[in-house]
This record gives structure tokens, sequence and C-alpha cells, in this order.
């Protein structure tokens, strides 16, 4: 399976996510050629191999040489759809464009339609965007992975004045992704290097275990103290079927706690955001029956669940670690048994459907009313599926 993961230790442009590709095979003039089928003009593209730091890149770079007409959110939709674009292409340039003009609307406290600040309306957005919608469907569609982002610090100069770095557009498009900053004083990832990124990778990850096929550098137009690249690896994953990500994995010794307090433990542990909840009996010290509690979450929800954990328990301390993991496709699918209706989840793995999981509530429900065991309208329901009813 296709795969490409972008290594962000020095944040990320539009024109840094670009430059990447085209460093590692993108065509210049396919893509030029490629964006021209939008209805718009007033600018030239370069593709110019730089060095930083010792390392050889490519920078990208929109040089806008027409006055401009501004454009709101609802005209850069417009231009889109109404392009000769691939249908495919038009579908992600929009998504990315409605995230960036949402988090806009929602720092700025305007509706989505009045969106129309520079940082949306100006030309080398549409390019960055829309050429990463068009470099990625030249790169074969592949999954698109991302490392945890540098964003920079201090403060970038914007036309609203002087902002926080991140900008607060970056940081709402952020949400759910790991950031962090390596104390450089700048601006490393910009709102729309961000909007694409959460459009095509949604959360961080480590790198996936793949056969590395090309390697390319993105340059940034700043001197900074470090390679003010974006590497991008493109490769073939095992064709598993099953995504990656990386979660934490919190666990602590109980030795002294009251096992009906258990319970409600799951419970708020469960509210607090945690994927899961393992309890697993154990002999402590001095030969004391006790548990060891497990939970898996996602890195942001670490904080909340060690909070929890020690207002709810008698523990006094929590070991935590970063792991990976691999997830089956999952979708939730409805049949129709004698019984009633019944909810399932199905999971597939290499294309096939490996586990069929009917809803206990939904098989409960038909048993109590038609006066029959749980498991006949369990083995009803996936009856059903396997039938295709």
């Amino acid at each position: 399976m296709k795969a490409l993961y972008f290594d962000c230790f020095a944040g990320a442009g539009g024109d840094m996510i670009i430059g990447s590709l085209i460093d590692s095979g993108l065509e210049p003039g396919f893509l030029e050629a490629e964006l021209q089928r939008l209805e718009l003009s007033g600018y030239a593209l370069s593709a110019t191999k730089v060095a930083r730091h010792g390392i050889t890149g490519t920078a990208f770079r929109v040089n806008v040489h027409a006055l401009q007409s501004p454009r709101n959110y609802g005209d850069i939709i417009k231009l889109i759809n109404s392009s000769s674009l691939e249908g495919e292409v038009k579908d992600n340039a929009s998504a990315v464009f409605d995230l960036l003009a949402r988090a806009e609307s929602s720092v700025h406290g305007v509706d989505i339609e009045d969106v129309h600040f520079h940082e949306i309306g100006a030309v080398d957005s549409i390019i960055d965007i829309c050429g990463a919608a068009i470099a990625l469907k030249a790169a074969g569609s592949p999954a698109i992975h991302c490392s945890d982002i540098n964003t920079g610090s201090g403060t970038v100069k914007t036309e609203h004045g002087l902002l926080p770095v991140p900008a607060p557009a970056t940081a709402l498009l952020l949400e759910g992704m790991t950031a962090y900053s390596s104390g450089t004083m700048a601006e490393l990832t910009t709102p729309t290097a961000a909007a694409i990124l959460k459009h095509y990778c949604g959360t961080c990850s480590v790198m996936p275990a793949m056969k590395i096929s090309a390697a390319g550098y993105g340059a940034g137009s700043m001197e900074l103290e470090f390679p003010n690249m974006l590497r991008v690896l493109h490769g073939e994953t095992a064709a598993t079927g099953a995504a990656g990500d990386r979660i934490v994995e919190l666990e602590t010794a109980i030795d002294d706690m009251n096992p009906e307090l258990f319970s409600h433990l799951f419970e708020s542990l469960y509210s607090k955001g945690a994927l899961d909840v393992t309890v697993v009996p154990a002999f402590m010290k001095k030969n004391r029956p006790g548990h060891i509690l497990k939970v898996l979450a996602v890195p942001e929800k670490r904080d909340a669940l060690t909070a929890e954990i020690f207002r709810e328990t008698t523990s006094s301390g929590i070991r935590f670690r970063n792991v990976s993991r691999v997830i089956l496709g999952r979708k939730n699918v409805e049949v129709n048994t004698e019984f009633g209706p019944v909810r399932l989840k199905v999971h597939e793995f290499q294309g096939e459907t490996v586990t069929v999981s009917p809803e206990y509530e939904d098989c409960r429900a038909g048993a109590l009313k038609h006066n029959v065991a749980v498991k006949r309208v369990y083995h009803a329901a996936v009856t059903c599926f396997y039938r295709g009813a």
C-alpha cells in the first residue's frame, strides 16, 4: 500500500509541502499545467534547488505580479468547483479551505461566508492548497501520515497585528494533533499547512513501517539555526488493511481500595476520554491481593486521566508509556432480524470481513420482546449480515 510521511521537524508551510513533493519526484511542469485549470492569473511559479545547513532541497514559490481582487470563502470554493480540475482534487482542496475558513471564522468571530482575510484569499494560499491536492493525487493518493509538528514560538506579524505563535487559526486547526515548540522564535507552521495536514492526516503518528522509495525536502524561506526543511518520505507499507496510530498507556498498581469503587472509576475514566480501561488481578507486596489498572488514551487526554485516577483511587503513582497500535477498519451496519433491528460492528482486514459483533443491548431488547435467549438473537443478526439482509 502506498504511503507518504511528512517529517515536520522544522514545521511546515504550504510552499514547503509542495516543495518537498517536487523534490521527491513531482514534475514542476505537470503541476503548473494542472494549476492552469483554475481561472486564476497574475502569478508565476518557481522551483529552485537550495541548500540549508548542507541539505539540498527545493524552494517552491508563488510570485504574484498583478493586483488581485479580494476573495471570500464562497468566491474561492466557486473558483475551485467551476474549474476543470479533477474531482478528487476539487474535493480535497475545497475540504482544506473549509477547515481553514472555519478556523478563521471562529478566531475572528465572523460568519464563514464573510471570511476574506489575506491569509485565505491570497493567490499563494489558493495555489498552495490546490497544488498540494494535485501533487498528492499524482503521488497515487497514498495513505498520508505526519510527525509531531514544530510550531515555533514568539509572535508573527499579520494584517491583524502581532499575534502569538502558533497563530490562533493554526492552534485551532492543530486540535487533536500533537504540536510542540523547539524554542525557535519564528512562525514555523502556517495556517495553510496546518489545514492541509489536518485534512490529510487527522492525527500525528510515528512513521509507519514502509519500504522507502523516495525522499524529498521542501525549503522554507527563513534561515534558522537548523535546516528549515520539511521532509517527505514515500514508500510502500504491508497491505495489512489496518490503520496505525500512537496512544498512551497509563498503569498503576492498587492493593488498598474498596473493589466496589471500580465500577464508578470505569465510568469516570471513559467520560474523561479513555479508549479502554482494564483491571488485572495481581499479588502485591507482602503477598496482598491487588489490581493493576491499565488505561489507554490519545496523548492529549493523559493529564486529565492522570488527575482522575488520583482523585478516584488510592494510587500514589502512575506509570505511562507511548505505544503504537494497529486498528482494523470498522463500519457500522444494521440488519433486520425476525426479532427486530440489530446494529453490528463489522471489522475488515485486507478487504475481508473478519469479525461481526452485534450490539448486546439490541440483542437483549429483541430477546426480551420475543421471550427468547439473547444468544439466539445474536446468531440471527450474524446470519442476516452474511446473507446480505
